[in-house]
């Protein structure tokens, strides 16, 4: 099922994105244009908001899951991603990714094995990806941070598993809304404890000692090797919300 049409990418590759596009400096926008696009970008894009939240606000509890796009089925993250997506389905959570292939493709899988929902947000890119064969909702996007928006506002928590530039993008996306207190509740988990280990002593070792950044934003993350102990950390964050009458996600005061 596909909750819009999909993008045609196949005429853009190698041009430019929408969302290029609507970071083109107006002092290099050709005379005129600039006036007359602007305006009707913004209709383009509150009409993609309106999309994701139609496609979405049914959709129930959800996890989010991240990862590189490049690592193929043989890769053990490739499995751990399967098997923490279909515990979590399991659990009674939907599963929300990118769409794409590699880790998203896996947690894709793990959610239709469990028989939950199993959601694609995909992202027009300059080289195509194609939406997995796993996913049965899909959502296309324009603009990344409408994208992103989406991931947080569905999402109970953010599940991290190697990657690159867009995850790591993903990861403190998330650490900074929690970090300001948009976010309670809010579980982010990094798979891979050697692979995460250089960021982890990085933060330790240079931020904390230039005060750049607090003690107590460590503890937002969790990092783990275990799919179950993801689970149950997902888990005790909605009871603990439950236990304090907080809804998961965004804050209620905030939204106002």
């Amino acid at each position: 099922m596909q909750a819009n049409p999909t993008l045609s990418r196949k005429g853009r590759i190698h041009g430019a994105t929408e969302d290029e596009r609507l970071f083109q400096s107006p002092a290099i926008a050709r005379q005129g244009n600039f006036t007359h696009t602007d305006p009707w970008r913004v209709m383009r894009i509150t009409g993609e908001f309106v999309a994701g939240i139609d496609a979405l606000a049914e959709l129930g509890q959800a996890v989010a899951i991240f990862g590189s796009a490049q690592l193929p089925p043989a890769s053990p993250y490739y499995a751990a991603a399967r098997q923490t997506a279909r515990l979590l389905g399991e659990a009674g959570y939907a599963i929300i990714t990118g769409g794409g292939p590699g880790v998203m493709e896996a947690a894709n899988l793990g959610a239709m094995e469990a028989g939950v929902r199993s959601v694609g947000c995909n992202i027009e890119l300059p080289l195509e990806q194609g939406i997995n064969q796993y996913v049965d909702l899909s959502i296309n996007f324009r603009y990344f941070f409408v994208r992103k928006t989406m991931f947080i506002k569905y999402s109970d928590g953010f599940v991290i598993f190697p990657g690159g530039f867009g995850t790591l993008d993903e990861l403190f996306e998330a650490l900074v809304l929690m970090q300001t207190r948009k976010l309670r509740h809010f579980p982010v988990v990094l798979y891979g404890k050697e692979y995460w280990s250089g960021l982890l002593d990085w933060l330790n070792t240079t931020l904390l000692p230039e005060h750049t950044l607090a003690e107590v934003d460590l503890n937002l993350l969790r990092v783990t090797d275990d799919p179950e102990e993801i689970r149950d950390v997902v888990l005790e964050a909605s009871r603990e919300a439950a236990r304090n009458g907080i809804e998961l996600g965004i804050d209620a005061s905030i939204r106002e």
